[in-house]
């Protein structure tokens, strides 16, 4: 081919890259080629007519496909939506503010701030060609990076300030909406004669049950020890030997779970995922009481008007040994609405082809429409339109 032909070819191949705005929002190429595999579900129980009662809208982040789902009933009609983000992990929602914080743990590391649409611009392009469906869906609004070695995993508000698990640290940060970042709590386990261990990652510290501040808030982490078997070493010991910490001394207040996740206050009680064995359930006494068991590793925790949406997951292969009380080959990817007095399950939704489920929380449905990507058939033009004329 002549050198003028392969300039032209060139040319128009770097013309077309970078249209589709999911690609865009991501800074990542694959985001166009969400597999349908991906979204298809099954449900049992009442598990649209729970959303529908309670009026939100859930959001979901699976971290190991790449996506961030929402799921709601309106007018007795399941809508499910997303959108790709590379490796979402920890997910929050202010509601007194109307945005959705979402940290991307990949290196580096990024926090996704989402606003839902309230209108288009004046635009001669679009005027007419709008529709209803766009209003209230949730877009992108800002991102900001943090370095990989922070290991961000679960997020959460405290006094109104987004704060996050620096994972690789053992520590809690304070998270500045300019990227930059203050290290403002540890346990005491991780305090050495030369200062706080920072430097690697020795004990699984995901998640914050966030208090009105850091004193009244609690973590929870895999152990509290600091040992040459770390978290990710295949001898690191997890059977019961997970924790939950207490912010105003740093010391453990509770012992026995195996891999805890999705530490969370509800109604001034300390609820938990004992994930390693599939369970949730509150922590009285200083011990875990489970209040029910689910078909996976139990991961993303969130409360609303007497209901717990409780996340399962497979587990990874490599993983297994972490999963000690699960029939890991009959675990599964699903969320599951489940009463809190009693326990029982009203209703769950299955992704037969799904992974790993991080995070979970609502918004009510009046705020918020979903994510702008509806599974099933996309619509390119109305996509291009919605993030062409957007306000927030």
């Amino acid at each position: 081919m002549p050198a003028r032909a392969r300039l032209a070819q060139r040319w128009k191949t770097h013309d077309q890259e970078w249209r589709d705005p999911a690609q865009v929002i991501s800074q990542w190429p694959g985001a166009s080629a969400v597999k349908p595999e991906s979204l298809r579900h099954r449900t049992s129980g009442r598990w649209w007519e729970t959303l529908a009662e309670h009026r939100v809208t859930l959001l979901v982040t699976r971290e190991y496909e790449h996506l961030v789902l929402a799921l709601r009933c309106e007018n007795g009609r399941p809508q499910v939506s997303f959108l790709p983000l590379p490796h979402p992990s920890g997910l929050v929602v202010d509601r007194d503010r109307g945005l959705v914080h979402i940290a991307s743990t990949r290196n580096p590391n990024q926090v996704f701030d989402l606003s839902p649409v309230v209108g288009f611009l004046d635009r001669a392009e679009v005027i007419g060609q709008t529709d209803g469906s766009a209003a209230g869906r949730l877009v992108p609004i800002r991102s900001r990076f943090y370095p990989g070695a922070l290991y961000l995993h679960d997020l959460a508000l405290v006094a109104g300030r987004l704060h996050g698990n620096a994972v690789g640290q053992n520590a809690v940060v304070e998270l500045e909406p300019d990227g930059r970042y203050r290290t403002v709590w540890w346990p005491h386990c991780i305090e050495t004669d030369t200062g706080p261990a920072f430097s690697r990652n020795y004990l699984q510290m995901n998640s914050i049950a966030a208090g009105p501040d850091l004193r009244r808030s609690f973590f929870s982490a895999s152990t509290d020890r600091i040992s040459s078997r770390r978290p990710n070493h295949k001898n690191f010991p997890v059977d019961r030997r997970g924790v939950i910490f207490s912010g105003q001394n740093g010391e453990v207040v509770a012992r026995g779970l195996t891999r805890p996740h999705s530490a969370r206050l509800h109604r001034g009680q300390l609820w938990v995922d004992n994930s390693g064995y599939g369970e949730v359930g509150p922590i009285v006494d200083g011990r875990f009481l489970a209040v029910t068991r689910l078909p996976g590793w139990t991961r993303g925790l969130s409360f609303h008007d007497g209901v717990a949406f409780v996340g399962s997951s497979r587990v990874i292969p490599r993983f297994r040994q972490y999963a000690p009380g699960l029939d890991v080959d009959r675990s599964v990817c699903a969320i599951h609405a489940v009463e809190i007095a009693s326990g029982k399950v009203l209703g769950s939704l299955t992704w037969p082809w799904g992974n790993q489920l991080f995070a979970i929380d609502w918004l009510p449905n009046t705020t918020g429409a979903g994510l702008p990507y509806s599974a099933g058939r996309r619509n390119p033009e109305r996509e291009r339109r919605l993030f062409y004329a957007f306000r927030t």
